[in-house]
């Protein structure tokens, strides 16, 4: 069964991969969590039923935090459904859910991504510029295509193959207009020897970028930060959440919190009366 089960996990990643457009940093992580899993789940044949007991499994991860626990566990249950899929009968054994707190975003203020780029260089200038005033995952920047993007709109493929039309600010597509000038690219806008600049490689440049001027900032920051300012300049959660790529309203909910606890800041620090003792 085991040899059966782990011929399967490559068949599910590359499904993964092919039909669901995952990220490569994603696809690995479930690999991760899908090998890691059946070291200690327990399997019990019987009949036509596999059941697969989590619990030895999620003692050996106990010590997690809530979160990446739930990642895990989750990454195991779409095995397990793509494992249905496919003709086994799989039944799951000690599948509680693990509630995890939503937290808030953490955006990059306007006026750090300004210092930051001005000292970047075209390239470093422009990656950090787009994933700003587009919003885009770092998997969505790494396979954006020199045909999709416009005079006024990118085209981005995002996860589950979902295409969505983003509005291109002026001065990115100057930008963009100045950086093909310096590189002769063949299909995609960040290349390397022909092919797509990877989603790692893309993270390093950021990460650069950022730490030039002593600060600790993810292209996934830049995201937060493209939503926040969208929303509290009284964009509509629906357009925001359309322009994100998300799936599901409650994951754009998030980043009102975010807006009101901002609101709340500022109006602490301007108020004459807060802070004073009554």
């Amino acid at each position: 069964m085991k040899k059966l089960l782990n011929k399967k996990r490559v068949e599910f990643l590359e499904y993964i991969e092919q039909h669901r457009g995952y990220s490569e940093l994603t696809i690995k992580s479930y690999d991760e969590s899908i090998k890691e899993g059946l070291n200690f789940i327990e399997i019990i044949e019987d009949k036509d039923v596999v059941i697969f007991n989590l619990m030895p499994y999620r003692i050996h991860i106990s010590g997690l935090n809530s979160k990446t626990i739930s990642k895990k566990l989750s990454a195991i249950r779409s095995f397990v459904s793509f494992l249905g899929d496919n003709g086994l009968n799989i039944v799951l054994n000690s599948n509680d859910s693990v509630k995890v707190a939503k937290t808030l975003p953490k955006p990059v203020s306007h006026e750090h991504i300004l210092e930051a780029l001005q000292n970047a260089k075209l390239q470093e200038r422009l990656i950090v510029t787009i994933l700003y005033t587009a919003g885009l995952r770092i998997s969505e920047l790494s396979s954006l295509k020199l045909e999709d993007i416009g005079d006024e709109w990118i085209r981005v493929i995002g996860k589950g193959n979902k295409q969505r039309d983003i509005p291109l600010m002026n001065s990115t597509k100057l930008l963009i207009d100045e950086y093909l000038t310096t590189i002769s690219a063949k299909k995609f806008l960040f290349e390397k020897n022909s092919e797509k600049l990877s989603e790692n490689s893309l993270r390093y440049i950021v990460t650069k970028v950022f730490r030039n001027v002593s600060l600790k900032v993810t292209p996934h920051q830049l995201r937060h930060s493209y939503a926040t300012s969208l929303l509290n300049g009284g964009a509509p959660i629906v357009d925001v959440g359309e322009l994100l790529g998300h799936s599901s309203m409650a994951t754009t909910q998030i980043y009102t919190k975010l807006g009101s606890a901002l609101k709340q800041q500022n109006y602490n620090k301007a108020h004459p009366l807060c802070g004073v003792d009554e």
